[in-house]
């Protein structure tokens, strides 16, 4: 079982109200990788520390992967396509900070059965 962290930052563009049906294709896609999305996290719109496609500011989400596959690159590849996504990032969480979350503990296929 991998833990991972997801960060993507969307266009400020992008209506408040999209984002969640952006984030439920993001959810999708990984629940048909076999993972399950622990928790998401919208962190609202933050400005930038530097000016990034002529853009000064975007809407922050953070989520929380447990899944089975070695490696997200479906995933990466429609963060990468998405025309609304400014920047995206995915790290492998440590197995110590993964078991401080509380993270390892959680099975994607059981977690549904709760």
């Amino acid at each position: 079982m991998r833990v991972y962290e997801l960060m993507v930052i969307f266009d400020s563009a992008v209506a408040d109200t999209d984002i969640g049906g952006h984030v439920e294709q993001i959810t999708a896609t990984i629940e048909n990788e076999g993972g399950k999305v622990a928790k998401s996290d919208n962190w609202g719109r933050r400005r930038f520390a530097y000016e990034i496609d002529h853009k000064w500011e975007g809407t922050y989400v953070v989520a929380e992967i447990v899944t089975e596959a070695a490696d997200l690159s479906t995933l990466d590849r429609q963060l990468r396509l998405a025309d609304e996504v400014v920047r995206h990032k995915i790290l492998r969480l440590p197995d110590d900070e993964a078991n401080r979350r509380g993270l390892l503990g959680v099975a994607p296929s059981s977690a549904d059965a709760e």
